[in-house]
């Protein structure tokens, strides 16, 4: 058996450290097969680049991630979460609590302000008309940051009661809406001064109510007073023709009749008679304006002053609301026709302090500036206070050719269109009065 002659060591001059890895490398590819004859020397150099290499794949094997068999070999299944962590919906409904929160305080500053923001004014009366209401003091406060009318006004809705009255009040200084409310809402319970003018009275009638009523000063109705200084100190000459400012009749000089609207009014003490005309006169001149402007067609009139002039003739023929219209139907009628009113009322107005209750035939035959049987057309001023009922009724009478009306007796009247209809229903008057007289006893 011959022996194998070992190999010649490499001759490459970079055989170093650097250079074992390729070097290991190359001789595992021409490492012997197995049954190829190995020498001693090579397989100790075999098996020092497998150690080698082994310690090399620990290396490796160390600094890779390890896997977890478990996720391989355990069996699918489906993600289930958790219901019961309150976790989530804690966080939400802090959230919301917290929008609410915030929400809930700027109404309420929003309520605070709106009742309780001032207003810089040194303390002050005002004066509360008629027609005047709480949610027309509003503006006032508008500038007040975060103020707001609605919950003022839903404030007024749940809380005020009373009625607003007329009257003068006084209000503190920088007041509040609250405040003020409160002062308003007591005015039935402070001194006030009722005025009361009844459908039909005269501006005389007014004037003596005003000198005799307490707590009012007077300012235009001093005891000298006229016609004329009365005009003047309201300043209300413009508002009368030159044929009225003037007459030299007594009466119709500067008479201001009819441009007062009879109603029920409230004052605070203290408030003036000048102050009361002047409110009287801008609303009853503000309702005859209004039905001026929408009156009907084809009227006998020319201006407002001589509806006014029939407003208070018609508002002294009748006291039934229904009538109204009808009477001035009559009067159109008249007119249209070149008839004379022949009204009783003027007769009894230009009579003046003369007149005692009744009316004689002297009185009916005497011409006066008022005499309608005597004189063609109006009168030269009004002669009563009309109400805003009987203006309208002036300006839109009834669709009726009735020229004649007389009282039944009985309340109201009867109206006809001929003169033969009209002396029946005056025999019929008479015929009831007789009867009334004579169910009388005697006193």
């Amino acid at each position: 058996m011959s022996t194998p002659t070992p190999e010649t060591p490499s001759n490459q001059p970079n055989d170093n450290s650097t250079n074992k890895k390729d070097s290991a490398t190359n001789e595992r590819v021409n490492t012997p097969q197995a049954s190829e004859p190995v020498t001693a020397d090579e397989a100790r150099v075999e098996q020092t680049q497998t150690n080698h290499n082994d310690d090399a794949g620990k290396v490796d094997a160390d600094k890779a991630p390890a896997t977890d068999i478990s996720l391989i070999n355990e069996p699918s299944t489906k993600r289930q979460y958790k219901t019961d962590n309150p976790s989530f919906f804690m966080q939400r409904g802090y959230q919301i609590l917290l929008v609410l929160g915030l929400i809930a305080a700027f109404l309420l500053v929003m309520v605070y302000q709106t009742l309780f923001g001032r207003i810089s004014q040194p303390q002050q009366m005002i004066t509360i008309e008629q027609g005047d209401t709480y949610y027309g003091l509003l503006p006032k406060w508008q500038n007040v940051p975060l103020f707001s009318a609605s919950v003022a006004k839903l404030y007024i809705k749940s809380q005020v009661d009373a009625p607003l009255h007329s009257g003068i009040y006084q209000l503190p200084e920088n007041p509040t809406i609250a405040e003020v409310l409160q002062v308003l809402e007591q005015g039935a319970k402070v001194a006030m001064v009722k005025v009361q003018i009844i459908e039909g009275k005269t501006s005389k009638d007014l004037f003596q109510t005003l000198r005799d009523t307490k707590g009012i000063k007077k300012e235009v109705l001093t005891n000298d007073a006229d016609n004329a200084s009365i005009a003047q100190a309201l300043e209300l000459d413009g508002v009368l023709p030159d044929a009225v400012t003037n007459s030299n009749d007594y009466i119709v000089n500067h008479n201001l009749e009819g441009w007062f609207a009879p109603d029920t009014y409230y004052y605070g003490e203290g408030a003036t008679d000048k102050q009361i005309l002047t409110d009287l006169y801008k609303i009853q001149q503000k309702a005859l304006t209004k039905a001026w402007e929408n009156r009907a067609p084809n009227l006998p009139y020319d201006t407002p002053y001589e509806a006014l002039i029939m407003a208070s003739i018609i508002e002294k023929e009748t006291s039934v609301a229904e009538e109204r219209p009808l009477v001035s139907a009559v009067f159109n009628n008249r007119f249209k026709k070149g008839m004379r009113m022949q009204t009783d009322p003027t007769i009894i107005y230009g009579m003046g302090s003369s007149y005692e209750g009744n009316i004689r035939r002297k009185d009916i035959d005497e011409k006066t500036a008022y005499n309608t049987y005597q004189i063609d057309g109006l009168p030269p001023t009004p002669i009563a206070l009309p109400s805003a009922a009987s203006i309208e009724a002036t300006l839109h009478p009834a669709d009726s050719d009735v020229l004649y009306f007389v009282a039944t007796g009985n309340g109201g009247h009867k109206f006809t269109n001929s003169l033969a209809g009209h002396n029946q229903a005056v025999k019929e008057y008479l015929s009831v009065m007789r009867e009334k007289r004579a169910q009388t006893p005697p006193e």
